[in-house]
Formats: C-alpha cells, structure tokens, sequence
C-alpha cells in the first residue's frame, strides 16, 4: 500500500461517517435493517438513506460508495490501473463494493492488529519521527496533513483494501495448479532466448502478404520502403521472447521459428497487438539449455512463474462470474455529484 500515491485531499463527505467497517463491508443494508451512524444504530427507511445503486439485487447506500471513491483518492488502486477518466473511476469504485461484499460473504475479516501492522509500515516508509501508539495527537495530525480526513477512517479504508487483499489471495491459494517439467522449460526458453526485430505493421493481413512477397523476392525492397516512410517500420531492441509474447501478442510458435533463423532473414506476417506485422532478424541470443539442469533456482522459477500467472488467470475467471452474479446497476452519475 505505497504512501506516495496518498495525497492531501478533504473529503467532508466522510468526516461525518466514520462508519464500523460492518456497515462498510456487509449486508449494503435494505429497508427496515439497522445500520450504524457516528458509533449509534439507527433504524432507516427510503427517506433517510440515498442509494448509490443495486447489485446482488440489494440496495447499495451512497455512503458505500462514497467510501470507496474517498480510498481511490487516498490510495488510489491498489489492485490495478490507476483510473484515468470517470467512467474508468466508476467501475472501479463498483468493483472494489462488489469485492468488499464478496469478502463480507466468506466471512474475511480484518484485525485491528493487522490495521496496526500496515499502518505501522506505512509511516516506516514516510520516516516519521514520531511513536504513533504513544503519541496519538502526533498521528492524527499527520493523518489530516497527509489525507485532511480522521484517524479512524484512514485505518477504516486500510481495512478495506486489506480485506480486498485477502479475498484474492483466498481465491488465488484455492486454484489447484498443475505445471508439467516441458511447460516450465518453455518458460525458461521464452526467459532466456532473446531477439532483435524489426518489423512494420499492416491493419489488415492482406497488405501485409503483400508486402512480405516483394520483399521476399526483392531483398532490396525492404531498405527501399523503409526509406520511403521510416515511420512505419520499428526496431524493437534486443529482448526476450516473454516480452514480445507478452506485450507485442506475438503467437510463441512464430517467435519461435524466428529464434532459428539468421540475422537479415524476414518471416512472414502474423498477429500483433494491433493488425499484423511483417518481421526481419536483427540479431539474437539463443538460451543455453544446460543452465535450467545446472541449477534448481532457475527451474523452480520457471514452475513458481507459471504457477502464478495461472493464479491470476482464475482469479480473472472470479471476477468475470462474480460480475455477472452481481448484475451491477448505478442508479445514476448526479446521485455521486453532490457537493
């Protein structure tokens, strides 16, 4: 939870709710429940609670979602992508109340001494010169210089993220895994072997057929069209193959026949991130085999990376389901723009 991302802010609209965290992070209570109000029940109807909108076909209070915009604001997202528009803003907010009532539901809990130990590295990492357990005035002060708002609800909404924290490590830790030794070697073969590429894109694979054939039959020609618009061609640099399976989208198979070839030879089109792409070697690097036998660190890396991408990929699968089970639906944008 970096500090850095935590900016001098005043949200008044949570200084008078600094609410439990049960009314934060369990029933989004609906009419004729009990909720808690500045440490005090209170019975509510229609008309004393706003509503941000419904999801689980239940009623989620403005509070709630005013709660997590205020822990967007301080911390920003802690589980992703910082938002760069509203709507990006908006979704997160509703992911992070859908995943605090999922958690809710698994009955995850947050304990005050595991508050205590992330606020404890947090003011580690600012260095300040202060004990905030014996000095509780000095810590409220750094509280409201760094994020304007009470104690209480900064530890509030650090446990809320660590809530969060711990619903995708329970769901990441439930997926059984499997990795076979030929899997874990590919791993280390895309770690390992590196390359230098040039290539020009196409929007459509057609014009790229196009281009490989001449080029193909002119070795010429690729200089020729490069001089012509050197715009569209892009040396990528000497990197490994995990970074262009990765970020560029280019298919392993074909990276690997590229792996094989001489520097100067072009390959044929295929998909990229974006259209299609014509390619010629530059240089590259083969990895040497021998090194994944030699020692067990490298071979254990290879299954522990796998194993965590893998993770990751059910954890994606929870949130797709969880989303679709949710049936998320804002009542509106002028409900969350109120001063």
């Amino acid at each position: 939870m970096p500090m850095d991302r935590i900016r001098k802010v005043w949200l008044p609209l949570f200084v008078g709710c600094c609410l439990e965290m049960f009314f934060i992070l369990s029933a989004f209570p609906q009419e004729g429940n009990i909720t808690v109000e500045g440490g005090q029940e209170k019975f509510y109807t229609p008309q004393t609670v706003e509503f941000a909108g419904e999801m689980f076909n239940i009623k989620v209070p403005l509070q709630n979602y005013y709660f997590v915009k205020g822990v967007l604001i301080v911390f920003g997202n802690n589980f992703g992508v910082q938002p760069k528009t509203p709507r990006e803003e908006e979704e997160i907010i509703w992911e992070q109340l859908m995943l605090s009532f999922e958690a809710f539901r698994r009955g995850i809990a947050v304990s005050q001494e595991e508050v205590n130990n992330e606020v404890g590295k947090i003011l580690k990492a600012e260095r300040v010169t202060f004990s905030w357990r014996d000095d509780p005035q000095a810590y409220k002060k750094w509280i409201d210089e760094k994020a304007g708002e009470p104690a209480e609800l900064f530890e509030n909404q650090i446990r809320h993220i660590l809530q969060i924290q711990k619903l995708r490590q329970q769901i990441m830790d439930s997926a059984r895994v499997k990795v076979s030794d030929k899997e874990a070697f590919e791993e280390f073969l895309n770690e390992h072997n590196s390359i230098n590429l040039e290539l020009v894109q196409f929007p459509q694979e057609k014009e790229a057929e196009e281009f490989y054939k001449k080029a193909k039959a002119n070795k010429k020609f690729w200089e020729q069209e490069k001089q012509k618009r050197p715009g569209d061609f892009r040396l990528i640099g000497r990197v490994s193959l995990e970074f262009l399976i990765d970020l560029w989208k280019i298919p392993k198979q074909a990276l690997y026949r590229m792996i094989k070839m001489r520097a100067g030879q072009i390959h044929r089109p295929e998909p990229v991130y974006e259209g299609y792409a014509v390619f010629k070697i530059i240089e590259k690097r083969q990895a040497d085999k021998s090194e994944y036998y030699k020692d067990p660190k490298v071979k254990e890396s290879c299954y522990s990376q796998i194993e965590r991408s893998r993770r990751f990929e059910v954890l994606g699968e929870f949130y797709k389901k969880l989303k679709e089970e949710a049936n998320i639906s804002p009542y509106g944008a002028h409900l969350r723009l109120k001063p």
